[in-house]
């Protein structure tokens, strides 16, 4: 322990030199805009700025890129809560309970909360990664196929508790999502599967972010437009320091939610391939199941909102984990780091924290000043964010609707996926007109190709027995709360219906 401080003191000394701070703040405010932009994500933040990390050292270079990451995942929930359109597909849960706050003009509620729980997870996260890495890598390496697989079931068994107390809906909205998700070219033997019309833009799949901008951006713009009735509307949006001081205080009652956000969003990023976006949808529906008032969830509360946020930052940190003790991205944003340190001569693995001690610490230390600058910087730009909501609504739509095309566009440069975008939109808004829960469907979609390629990659072991799923004790385990918290919202929603009926 004693080795570690001293190698972590050592690692702030690298991480503090003028020009690594410098590159810290530059990547957070990068970042903090990438993020905010519907369509871009840290992932295409990373892709497009990794050239210009060839102009400074290694370690400057991961500490602006980490920075990078840090500031994206803060900046997702930035247009989620503001426009009702997810950053990225790591803040999408943000914005079941942020949009609405910011509808009833608490919006810099929402802001401060989000910010306040990415810092509280990020540090988490940090420390976690500071103190454990060699451990926490050995346990991820324990999960293959089968235990990723029950992961997937776990995270749908969470669903049922985000809809309404109307089960047969939300199954529904689930099985929809992911029917959605198989649309392409199966994954084992190559075939097209639900090619629509035989349309080629369905080949490569629905993009998620398509189908969370649909929904979220031009559905909730077509319900916003219905419910003025052609009335000028201009939201309730106030900021002031009273206001952001008495929510840190309010965000005392919501501390369990961040730290189960924290926890269980670091534990899903340090899995290969899990990534931040499976940790924060995962983390809202166990804040959900687990909450006194479920049905408060969805129309403004603030526990929905740092659950998912916690989660996000402590999962983007956890993915860092197996891609610098393994050599194994967790994320898709890590996959290109990892392209990265290649490039730069560095080999990751076990050796990296033997060989390059100073480039490793001074990663980790980064970290610790990249929390901190991209709280301070978010919270500073509030007033700059609540400026945007009291745009009058003739003025904002078109902005919303721009912004949904761009995004639309921009995961895949394809005019399909803009037109798909449009319909889905029209059939969200369709779906909150017939009270049909929006969540679990966009959710689906997200874990659905995960679910699939883990669950045939088990059978392939298996020689196709459904067995290795229980025989194996984590997927066991796992399988057993699984089914536990699908049963538990049932067994409350009868026992309802028996009490409505005396």
């Amino acid at each position: 322990m004693i080795e570690v401080f001293n190698l972590l003191i050592e690692g702030f000394a690298v991480a503090l030199q003028w020009q690594n701070l410098l590159l810290v703040v530059a990547g957070c405010v990068a970042g903090l805009f990438i993020g905010a932009m519907p369509g871009l994500g840290s992932v295409n933040g990373v892709a497009i700025l990794l050239p210009l990390t060839f102009l400074v050292p290694p370690t400057g270079a991961i500490i602006f890129l980490g920075a990078l990451y840090y500031g994206a995942m803060y900046g997702g929930a930035i247009s989620s809560i503001m426009l009702g359109i997810p950053g990225a597909s790591t803040a999408v849960a943000t914005t079941f309970d942020g949009r609405p706050m910011a509808l009833k003009g608490d919006a810099d509620r929402a802001l401060v909360a989000a910010a306040s729980a990415s810092f509280v997870g990020g540090t988490i996260s940090v420390v976690l990664f500071t103190l454990f890495a060699p451990p926490l890598a050995d346990v991820a390496l324990k999960f293959g196929p089968p235990e990723e697989f029950t992961l997937m079931i776990l995270a749908f068994a969470t669903f049922v508790g985000l809809g309404s107390d109307d089960i047969p809906k939300t199954l529904f909205s689930i099985m929809i999502g992911l029917a959605m998700s198989t649309v392409g070219l199966d994954i084992v033997s190559g075939q097209p599967r639900l090619i629509f019309f035989d349309l080629p833009g369905f080949y490569h799949g629905i993009n998620f972010l398509v189908l969370a901008i649909g929904i979220y951006g031009i559905g909730e713009m077509l319900w916003v437009i219905e419910q003025s009735k052609g009335k000028m509307v201009i939201s309730k949006a106030e900021v002031s320091v009273r206001r952001i001081l008495d929510t840190i205080k309010q965000l005392k009652g919501s501390i369990r939610q961040m730290l189960m956000g924290s926890f269980l969003g670091y534990f899903v990023g340090i899995l290969p391939a899990a990534g931040a976006t499976p940790g924060s949808l995962m983390a809202y529906g166990v804040a959900k199941t687990m909450d006194r008032e479920p049905e408060t969830f969805g129309r403004g509360n603030i526990k929905g909102v740092v659950a998912p946020e916690a989660a996000n930052n402590a999962a983007s940190t956890g993915s860092m984990l197996p891609m610098l003790t393994l050599g194994i991205p967790g994320s898709p944003t890590t996959a290109i780091l990892l392209g990265g340190m290649v490039i730069w001569g560095l080999e990751p693995g076990p050796r990296l924290f033997v060989d390059h001690k100073d480039f490793v610490w001074g990663l980790i230390a980064s970290l610790y000043a990249a929390n901190l600058f991209a709280l301070l910087i978010n919270i500073a730009f509030i007033p700059a964010f609540i400026a945007v909501l009291r745009m009058p609504f003739t003025i904002l739509a078109p902005v919303i609707y721009v912004l949904c095309v761009v995004g639309g566009y921009a995961p895949t440069k394809d005019m399909h996926d803009v037109w798909l975008m449009l319909i889905f939109g029209v059939v969200g808004y369709l779906m909150r007109k017939l009270d049909y829960p929006l969540a679990p469907a966009v959710l689906a979609i997200v874990l659905g190709p995960l679910a699939e390629a883990s669950m045939r990659q088990s059978l392939i072991m298996n020689q196709g027995g459904f067995d290795i799923f229980v025989t194996r004790p984590i997927s066991g385990t796992i399988l057993v709360i699984a089914i536990v918290l699908l049963v538990w919202p049932m067994i409350k929603a009868m026992n309802k219906r028996r009490t409505a009926k005396a």
